[in-house]
């Protein structure tokens, strides 16, 4: 790890300027992603500007739905019984993720931007397109076991590692953006993060400086009957293979909305309106589910090691549907 300076802003414009005039320096809140892609050198920053002591919190019902401020604590958000108990999606994906400690340290602005966790990313002996755009993509013929199946590029198919941001997705969460001018802005989170393409080392619209305040989320029927399934290698602190993200509205029998999206298979958080629209109208039945699962992946791209997360993911989904209409 470089030598660096601390900043410890008390106000926005203070960390959103020092990091837009900077373009070494980085902002750092819980640190649980930063501090590791700097000791591996992935990250190279000249300073860091924590941000902690803004007033980007607050877990609350307003008259939009749920407000979040980014910089709540993954544990506190995840406990929260307005979350638990309205938005339950939200609620089991971050109590799903990462470890006690992490969750503890860990904000959730940070955890929407977290990067991947793709080996050849992570280990600065291989090239990657994320680190050197044009250096090259060892995993399109290397090791992609873990990798993802949807929305990948020549350059890039590196999956994005996180829950919350599949469970937000699904809801058509929408972020509260602030620039070093104070001047603010609302992102779907659905648009919030790219897709490789050719410009891997672009991950989100987020432009220099720019922070992340608030997260939204609209009240829905389908909020309240919502779930988050996660199939991992072990039960806790690991990665999803795949997960997804469901919300219903159901009345006698027949599902009147859906929201579905899928984890650790996509380049980004992937929302499925393929698999809503399949679900929407039609009768909850396993059939309808299982068409919704096979529309959901029809796109899929899988490599040679990871073409198991085709039917993976068609499962998880449809097991998600199935105990969510069963509850």
């Amino acid at each position: 790890m470089n030598n660096f300076s601390y900043l410890q802003a008390t106000q926005p414009k203070e960390a959103t300027g020092a990091v837009r005039d900077n373009k070494q320096a980085a902002f750092i809140a819980g640190g649980t992603t930063l501090l590791d892609l700097m000791k591996l050198n992935v990250e190279n920053h000249d300073q860091l500007v924590d941000i902690n002591l803004l007033a980007f919190k607050g877990i609350e019902q307003t008259g939009d739905g749920l407000r979040i401020g980014a910089l709540e604590r993954m544990s506190d958000v995840g406990e929260n019984p307005l979350v638990m108990q309205q938005y339950p999606v939200i609620s089991q994906s971050l109590l799903q993720a990462a470890s006690p400690q992490l969750r503890n340290m860990a904000s959730i602005g940070g955890n929407l931007l977290q990067r991947t966790r793709c080996g050849y990313f992570r280990d600065t002996a291989f090239p990657c397109n994320k680190r050197q755009p044009g250096s090259g993509c060892p995993a399109q013929d290397g090791e992609n076991r873990g990798l993802a199946i949807l929305g990948g590029s020549k350059a890039c198919i590196a999956t994005f590692p996180g829950d919350l941001a599949v469970a937000l997705v699904a809801l058509d969460a929408v972020l509260l953006l602030e620039n070093a001018k104070g001047k603010q802005r609302r992102v779907p989170l659905v648009d919030f993060h790219l897709m490789p393409g050719n410009t891997p080392q672009r991950e989100t619209v987020l432009e220099p400086g720019e922070l992340i305040v608030s997260v939204t989320i609209p009240a829905a029927a389908h909020t309240r009957k919502s779930m988050y399934l996660k199939v991992r290698e072990r039960t806790s602190y690991a990665y999803a293979l795949a997960s997804a993200a469901v919300g219903l509205d159901v009345q006698g029998g027949q599902i009147r909305s859906a929201r579905v999206a899928l984890g650790g298979v996509g380049t980004k958080p992937w929302r499925s309106r393929e698999a809503e629209k399949v679900l929407t109208g039609a009768p909850a039945t396993e059939a309808t589910f299982r068409a919704a699962a096979a529309a959901a992946l029809r796109e899929a791209q899988p490599r040679e090691h990871n073409r198991f997360k085709v039917e993976l993911a068609q499962n998880t989904l449809v097991r998600a549907l199935t105990e969510l209409t069963a509850a």
